[in-house]
């Protein structure tokens, strides 16, 4: 084995692999050294190939360079070996059109590689935040410290330059540094947390900024840790106040919801059905008259009625849909029309008895758009589904189910926040305080919407299967 020791770019790599190809020396013979990683301790350390003797002409497509240019910056150092394979195979191995195939163990790797790069550079550009510090006050310098994945300072540095351009400033890494004096980037070796500035007298300006344009009705936590890791915060003054921010995320929203609540003329609502619900001792029938009257929203101005749940209260199990829909609406019972038809078929396959449930809606009156005679379903805002929710949450009381089963991502969403996902959490397991055991599936009507019979036939074996589950919760009770 030969051990090849290189500084770790890829100018460096260039030109030792081409000295290598020169010498038809193969992949399996050659250990790289960086100084970034450990070398196996068997290796025996020969000299580099003479830069002096003959160097190989090595063509290859522009589209390997540009994707070795990228994989240099990785922190993996088995990179250069990777690389040298690659590079290998294209011209002594003949293989020429290797890069064109993606499903290659060394292209997917090094193409993976370049996309955890890209990664790092697309939020090394975003997550940076200079701080002024102590100097000229008429052209002050900016000093900003990051923790990247890999080494991307070279990569990311004409992007600060040709934005900054006007600035003095230095980006300060573990790794390197570098510098803008105003006419040219300087490189220089890595810096700790310490060297750079704790804040400066523009922090509380864009800490407040931040806040007031912090959108509550957006978050995430789970996606938004994915996309700004915690180990950036450091760096990131606004991210010192985000748990604060989240806490007061539900009271911003629900303010921000009656504060833009659009009331169509004779429309006049509450904003909640909160607003409507008897006080005292409460049973289904006092629910469902004082339902009828429910004003929480401006759905009930152009649906027929209010479609309240209906079931044994001792069931134990709670069906939740989205909504009535034009039957049900009509009717004013729940899963009724095809949807509900649909239901009752797949019900009785796994065994369950629909008498023994209590069906209901996350809203009560029927949403549609008018398209000529015909009354199309529109699917319901998340203010209407929050304005709705007392009547959810007192049927719940009411009911005290031990299984509850939300039909469609509304239904999802009404109880657990925006940020659920059918597609993600269906047929799971799901833990919630109204329920001692609650699950997601597709709402019937969605399976009714799709038209491929055999996309169709595997969403309704899917539907099967998901309450097969809930019958055996049911059997368990």
């Amino acid at each position: 084995m030969r051990q090849v020791r290189i500084e770790n770019s890829f100018a460096s790599w260039r030109v030792a692999a081409r000295s290598l190809l020169a010498a038809g020396l193969a992949p399996d013979e050659l250990i790289w050294n960086d100084g970034t990683g450990e070398v196996l301790e068997w290796a025996s350390a020969l000299d580099q190939p003479d830069e002096a003797g003959e160097v190989a002409t090595v063509r290859v497509p522009e589209a390997f360079v540009s994707l070795a240019e990228r994989v240099a910056c990785h922190r993996d150092s088995q990179k250069w070996n990777l690389l040298y394979r690659l590079l290998y195979r294209q011209s002594i191995g003949g293989e020429s059109g290797l890069m064109q195939n993606a499903v290659d163990d060394d292209v997917y790797l090094a193409n993976r590689m370049r996309q955890q790069v890209g990664r790092d550079l697309h939020r090394m550009h975003a997550f940076v935040r200079f701080r002024a510090v102590e100097g000229d006050q008429q052209r002050p310098h900016y000093i900003a410290w990051h923790r990247p994945d890999h080494y991307i300072v070279p990569l990311a540095a004409p992007f600060f330059r040709d934005r900054f351009r006007s600035m003095l400033w230095s980006i300060l890494t573990p790794d390197e540094s570098v510098h803008w004096d105003g006419s040219k980037l300087v490189f220089g070796p890595g810096a700790p947390r310490s060297a750079a500035p704790a804040d400066d007298e523009l922090e509380s300006l864009w800490r407040t900024y931040y806040g007031n344009i912090f959108n509550p009705a957006r978050i995430n936590p789970k996606v938004m840790t994915q996309n700004v890791p915690r180990r950036y915060w450091e760096a990131m003054p606004e991210m010192a106040d985000i748990d604060a921010l989240l806490e007061a995320a539900p009271k911003r929203l629900e303010a921000m919801m009656m504060a833009n609540k659009q009331t169509p003329p004779g429309c006049e609502n509450t904003g909640s059905a909160a607003d409507f619900i008897p006080s005292g001792a409460l049973s289904l029938t006092i629910l469902r008259e004082a339902a009828a009257g429910c004003r929480g929203c401006e759905l009930y101005c152009h649906a027929t009625q209010t479609v309240f749940g209906e079931g044994p209260t001792s069931s134990g199990v709670m069906f939740i849909g989205e909504q009535p829909g034009d039957n049900e609406d009509r009717a004013g019972r729940p899963f009724v029309g095809p949807a509900g038809q649909l239901l009752d078929e797949v019900l009785e396959e796994v065994g369950i008895d629909r008498s023994k449930l209590y069906l209901t809606n996350a809203v009560k009156h029927f949403k549609f758009e008018p398209r000529g005679t015909r009354r199309i379903h529109a699917k319901p805002t998340a203010r209407e589904i929050h304005a709705c929710e007392p009547w959810l949450e007192a049927e719940a009381k009411l009911i005290q189910p031990q299984v509850m089963v939300c039909l469609g991502a509304t239904a999802g969403q009404a109880l657990f926040g925006p940020a659920f996902r059918i597609t993600k959490q269906r047929g799971q397991p799901l833990k919630h305080p109204w329920s001692a055991w609650t699950m997601a599936t597709f709402h019937p009507s969605a399976l009714l919407r799709i038209p491929d019979p055999s996309r169709r036939d595997e969403a309704r074996a899917q539907f099967t299967s998901d309450l097969k589950q809930v019958a055996q919760a049911i059997a368990r009770l």
